[in-house]
């Protein structure tokens, strides 16, 4: 436990890349797996992850980024955090993956909200899972940026996903030394504990 706090003390959100230092890709597949892992509402799984790290579509998806498109460009891995967009392909996977009982529940308490509705749902599933990767990065002792600033009607059509659209992506590696971001450089504001936890 104490580790874990420790991770999240050392964590934050990196400005620069070293280009040069590459992420094991034992840890990849570890991330990719914790992805895999990660819970959703009724194991609901609403989304898509990709990973990027061709150097061509990295470069395509950092024309799109607004202001990170150096953080794109210099990062190992560019991971893509896409929630389904297709209520008839995310039905017919419930109807596929989960038990009946699951399936019975969304059609009784989800499905009859307005797709926008729907959709909003979909996205609470992928940031609890944009959570969970943020986390185990920086248990990893990997560096991440996570990035709303992109355009993702852009990255849907560089990615080619019809069926998914782009909600947020993190781009991971190593710091450059020269980050003034790093909290030994620039150390991490919070708010007091007293002020975001109530005992009651």
């Amino acid at each position: 436990m104490m580790n874990f706090l420790h991770s999240m003390q050392q964590r934050y959100t990196t400005k620069k890349y070293n280009p040069e230092l590459a992420i094991n890709q034992d840890r990849i597949q570890a991330l990719k797996e914790i992805l895999r892992l990660t819970p959703s509402s009724i194991n609901s799984q609403p989304w898509r992850f990709s990973f990027v790290s061709d150097q061509g579509l990295k470069k395509s998806l950092s024309q799109h980024s607004k202001i990170n498109t150096q953080k794109v460009l210099d990062c190992d891995t560019l991971v893509v955090f896409s929630r389904v967009d297709s209520l008839e392909v995310f039905e017919a996977q419930l109807k596929r993956e989960l038990p009946e009982k699951a399936y019975e529940y969304y059609k009784e308490k989800v499905k009859s909200m307005p797709e926008e509705e729907i959709k909003n749902w979909f996205d609470k599933q992928v940031y609890i899972a944009l959570g969970v990767f943020l986390s185990a990065c920086a248990v990893m002792k990997i560096d991440a940026t996570p990035m709303e600033g992109l355009e993702p009607e852009a990255y849907d059509r560089i990615l080619g996903q019809q069926d998914h659209t782009t909600i947020v992506a993190v781009a991971i590696g190593y710091r450059a030394k020269d980050d003034q971001n790093q909290p030994s450089i620039t150390p991490k504001t919070r708010m007091d504990l007293d002020q975001v936890i109530v005992n009651r």
